[in-house]
């Protein structure tokens, strides 16, 4: 499970936000999560209330947009968008061929903070 990984590393990320700006609590955190970052959207929410554990981000809500992944396909010569890793067949016309082109991976995308 890499999930725990990248929510320590996350986690290391918003508390240096977080102190840098003078803030004493994290409240709420946006992640986007790719279609094709092998990452698993209900893993990294129980990773991530886990990893928050004592730190100034518990009890944080947590909110994941999954992104769509752009894929080129050669055979429509047009960009077409893919929600799932699992599903790689044009959905215009069917080819096997598709190239990815912009799968966002996993990003932190804000941190809502209170500063006291």
């Amino acid at each position: 499970m890499h999930e725990i990984t990248l929510c320590q590393r996350a986690l290391e990320i918003v508390e240096q936000q977080a102190a840098a700006n003078g803030a004493t609590r994290v409240t709420a955190v946006w992640l986007k999560v790719g279609a094709f970052s092998c990452v698993e959207p209900s893993a990294v929410s129980f990773c991530f209330e886990m990893v928050c554990r004592g730190t100034i981000a518990e009890g944080c809500q947590l909110h994941i947009e999954e992104q769509k992944a752009e894929c080129w396909c050669p055979a429509c010569q047009d960009y077409v968008q893919l929600l799932s890793q699992h599903v790689r067949l044009c959905p215009q016309c069917g080819s096997n061929q598709l190239r990815i082109v912009a799968d966002d991976g996993f990003q932190i995308q804000r941190i809502e903070v209170i500063e006291e």
